[in-house]
């Protein structure tokens, strides 16, 4: 993906706080995302620029927009965005990068009639981005499988596939939730060790899972494939996702069809899908495998995806205890990595995915699976972090964790800075943990 002038880092926007070096939204990002200026209004596209947001809605009744662009810009989900493709998404984003930037909107009319567009994120109730009609997640960190591996195979962590082919399920894009909402701890099915029998309760190592998830753009017909080389144009961009595992019910009942309820109660994202476009300073290598391990197969295999394929994103978990937040403590952070260590490119997940013909939609939700790199702070859930809660983490308040309790907020940020380019960010992923209901009150509810 070439650079334009919508990466120029020396650019400014006219929107003061676009410019300070600590936002995730300068000029150079230019995210898209699905908000009602107030609680009861019509949901609205937008895009992201410092602390405000520019409304497409009112931008396209304006006439500001790209006729190619200008009906999905009125929608209320990003879906008729996605399903457009990349020439109109390059054309939109160079359109509102000369609208909002300093140098090519001075003061004037045209400024005025853009500002009108204007409102205070703030004052913005963000919704999920599209209507995700599917959402597949992977297994992409080789150091998540191999830490995870080697807790239930220690002299085989990895299976004999895993370097062959990207490893997914089907989750459930029902329970998928922007960010903000609280997650109820689920009940399940589990086997104590000193039980005779498995017992039906709370959960009692609830998880989270630090990931990367991509939206699919225009997809493919059934019966078809993408071509790796091609994967990276139906991609139209990248969210924080927060993938809530329970760990006790998934050891119960992965086997052999693998994960089920411990998965499919509830997944988080952030609100601001960031493209593949406005990430296209911070594309990098992919993986560089050991050369012992094997070549991808041919329909996995491209020298472009293999060259600058990898994204260059510092990804984050941070945790504020409810003991923390009654103090006022900060939360703190467990764990920053970097997707750059994943196993498997995101054009890879997704030429496989079609591989089989399997017909992807605009707005279908891939994710990445657990972020882990090879450092213990590196590593993307508790399960890794507290070694299956024998080695449990001591916070800075005295309080101690092997799994998550009640009244915790999970925080998941990312950003990506280098050299020559403006630093952004993904936003923020947020979800407090709600304790769990007895079945009879879900039920009279």
């Amino acid at each position: 993906m070439m650079l334009n002038q919508t990466h120029d880092p020396a650019r400014l926007s006219w929107v003061d706080t676009a410019n300070d070096t600590a936002t995730d939204f300068p000029l150079q990002n230019l995210p898209y995302g699905v908000f009602r200026p107030g609680p009861v209004a019509t949901p609205r596209l937008g895009v992201a620029i410092g602390t405000s947001i520019l409304d497409l809605a009112a931008a396209a009744h304006v006439g500001l927009l790209p006729e190619i662009a200008t009906a999905a810009c009125r929608q209320s989900s990003l879906n008729e965005l996605m399903a457009l493709g990349a020439p109109a998404w390059s054309a939109l984003r160079a359109r509102l990068s000369e609208l909002l930037g300093a140098d090519t909107c001075p003061a004037g009319p045209l400024r005025a009639r853009v500002e009108s567009c204007l409102t205070p994120l703030a004052r913005a109730v963000m919704l999920l981005p599209a209507q995700i009609g599917d959402y597949t997640d992977f297994y992409a960190s080789i150091f998540h499988a191999t830490n995870v591996g080697t807790m239930l195979r220690p002299d085989s962590p990895l299976l004999p596939n895993y370097k062959w082919v990207p490893v997914g399920y089907h989750g459930r894009s029902s329970s998928i939730v922007v960010s903000g909402t609280a997650v109820r701890r689920p009940n399940g099915q589990t086997k104590p060790a000193d039980l005779p029998a498995p017992v039906f309760g709370p959960c009692k190592n609830l998880d989270y899972e630090l990931e990367l998830a991509a939206f699919v753009g225009p997809g493919n017909p059934p019966g078809t494939a993408v071509p790796v080389a091609h994967a990276g144009q139906n991609i139209f961009g990248v969210v924080l996702l927060n993938d809530w595992s329970a760990r006790d019910l998934q050891t119960w009942e992965y086997q052999p069809l693998g994960p089920f309820l411990a998965k499919n109660f509830a997944s988080t994202i952030s609100p601001w899908v960031v493209t593949l476009e406005a990430l296209a300073p911070f594309r990098c290598p992919a993986f560089a495998r050991p050369a012992d391990d094997p070549a991808p197969l041919p329909h996995l295999t491209d020298a472009a995806d293999q060259k600058c394929g990898g994204l260059d994103l510092t990804l984050e978990v941070w945790l504020a205890t409810a003991a923390m937040r009654a103090a006022g403590t900060a939360p703190v952070r467990l764990t920053r990595g970097n997707f750059q260590t994943m196993y498997w490119t995101l054009a890879q997940l997704l030429a496989h995915h079609a591989s089989n013909g399997c017909n992807l939609r605009p707005g279908d939700l891939l994710g990445s699976g657990t972020v882990s790199g090879p450092a213990k702070d590196s590593r993307g859930c508790l399960l890794e972090l507290t070694w299956r809660g024998t080695e449990p983490l001591t916070l800075p308040n005295g309080e101690v964790r092997k799994f998550l309790a009640d009244g915790d907020e999970v925080i998941l940020r990312g950003y990506a800075e280098r050299p020559g380019a403006r630093r952004l960010g993904l936003g923020e992923c947020r979800g407090l943990v709600l304790p769990a209901v007895t079945t009879e009150v879900s039920y009279n509810k």
